[in-house]
């Protein structure tokens, strides 16, 4: 899958993500659901388990940077 097809995609966190951490969001993509190693886009939020997010960045191939869909 490449970059463009990811951004854009909205998943929900299943691994906390935020500064210093390697979160983790699981992604509807090809079909199925998969899992990514995820990173805040700003590079300072934080996103609990459960937060839905929406995929900013992808670098192949399982890495993606996320912010929040909705505000807390």
């Amino acid at each position: 899958m490449d970059d463009a097809s990811m951004v854009g995609l909205m998943g929900r966190v299943t691994g906390s993500v935020g500064p210093g951490l390697v979160g983790e969001v699981i992604v509807r993509v090809r079909g199925g659901a998969e899992h990514f190693l995820a990173y805040p886009a700003d590079g300072r939020s934080r996103m609990e388990r459960g937060t839905v997010v929406m995929v900013v960045e992808h670098l192949p191939p399982r890495t993606v940077y996320v912010e929040a869909v909705y505000d807390s």
